[in-house]
């Protein structure tokens, strides 16, 4: 492969952009290197500023379920477009695709749209908070709920001790409320609870987590969460960010047939176009201004070319829900293969994968939480990346990113992938 385009993209960039990018994780930091720079995707593909072309392993981080520039989504914006690209007042298709999530996901009966999922997470935070009138969280080691100050936060030196900052700019009175729990650890989870009891306003989490790579929670784990929030009167938080709309028609609710109390949507509900959201039941979400005290607001929250994005993928994804068969049927088919590979090479791994999401990790023992996830072998990843990469592979460049796969990936695509791993290892 030939990067010098892409080279001198990101040399320009760096003039203007801190790091050359617009998200930390696009610079390749993790596995070393210079990012491509994409011109264009069609389907299960990207076509480099140099002309080389990838298989697409992470569909923009999720969204695009059907694919890159797919017509039903590009004729939906494009007509949309030509009416006016945003009013900062009502329009009806607002109310359409609030109807129709409302629809598909069990358990919710009103939904407010923002965004981006960071602005969704922290919206749903504020709303806990007001509503229950109490002001810590519970969220765990690994998880990603976005930026906001609440959620930069890593463990503190013992199980029930305060989270501290984990970037410059975060203040040890927000992290203050802010409590440290393991994934998979619902022990840990009940002490949490015991040592600040009535003080817990809710517990946030991924459901299915995506950004320690694909870490699959335990029956017992997530049941156990539902069990104690409801004896407790802690709100359940479901991040599905990633999930909601992907893993199943109802998201990680319906997959895993757990009922959360707010649950925070982004990525697929746009169909590629920046937006996010949050749901509840009508008590709770009543309680959000202008029916309630906790104000929440946005210029462009419901804007509507991510609208009429949003509602030509679920509408798609309504009538089609066979799509989450096919998807999973694939990251299936390309987990044993790609499992197959690594074991005749002698090289240690672990796979995870629920549903369209995978992640590999080069290390011998299993991954259930972010320590586990941090022990896998990086110089075999930053291997393994690059060298898919030159194959016109294209994979997330962290070890703790999930893939994304998506419906107009081929089993053909699927072969292709497969085989250049045996030439890179």
């Amino acid at each position: 492969m030939r990067y010098q385009r892409s080279s001198a993209l990101f040399a320009e960039a760096k003039k203007y952009i801190p790091g050359g990018v617009n998200s930390p994780v696009r610079a390749f930091k993790a596995v070393g290197g210079e990012p491509i720079f994409i011109n264009k995707a069609k389907g299960a593909y990207l076509w480099d500023e140099d002309g080389n072309k990838y298989i697409d392993y992470i569909s923009s981080w999720g969204p695009l379920i059907l694919g890159h520039a797919n017509p039903l989504i590009l004729k939906a914006v494009i007509d949309k477009a030509k009416k006016g690209t945003s009013f900062g007042i009502p329009t009806e298709i607002e109310t359409q695709l609030a109807q129709l999530a409302v629809g598909m996901v069990p358990n919710i009966e009103k939904i407010r749209f923002v965004n981006s999922g960071t602005e969704a997470c922290m919206s749903a935070v504020r709303l806990a908070r007001g509503y229950t009138g109490k002001d810590k969280i519970i969220k765990f080691a690994g998880c990603y709920h976005g930026h906001s100050d609440s959620f930069l936060i890593q463990a503190g030196s013992g199980a029930v001790t305060f989270g501290s900052p984990n970037s410059p700019g975060v203040t040890q009175g927000t992290a203050k409320d802010t409590l440290l729990a393991n994934y998979n650890d619902l022990e840990g989870v009940k002490s949490l609870v015991a040592a600040n009891q009535g003080e817990i306003a809710a517990i946030i989490i991924e459901p299915v987590a995506g950004n320690m790579g694909c870490i699959v929670p335990e029956r017992e784990f997530i049941h156990g969460l539902r069990q104690l929030c409801t004896k407790e009167g802690i709100l359940l938080l479901f991040d599905e960010v990633m999930t909601g709309f992907r893993l199943d028609r109802g998201g990680a609710q319906q997959a895993l047939g757990i009922d959360a109390d707010i649950v925070m949507f982004g990525k697929v509900i746009g169909g590629g176009l920046p937006v996010g959201a949050f749901a509840a039941n009508n008590d709770i979400m009543d309680y959000l201004a202008p029916d309630g005290p906790v104000y929440q607001a946005g210029t462009l929250s419901g804007n509507p070319l991510a609208m009429s994005a949003g509602l030509a993928m679920l509408t798609e994804l309504n009538n089609n829900p066979l799509i989450f068969n096919s998807l999973a049927q694939k990251t299936e088919y390309l987990h044993q293969g790609i499992s197959q590979v690594l074991i005749e090479k002698g090289i240690p791994n672990q796979i995870n994968r629920f549903g369209s999401m995978m992640s590999v990790h080069f290390t011998e023992l299993p991954v259930t939480d972010f320590e586990s996830s941090a022990r896998g072998n990086n110089e075999t990843f930053k291997k393994y990346f690059h060298g898919m990469l030159n194959h016109g592979i294209y994979l997330p460049p962290s070890a703790f990113e999930s893939y994304f796969l998506n419906d107009a990936i081929s089993y053909k695509d699927l072969d292709k992938t497969v085989d250049a791993l045996k030439a890179v290892f």
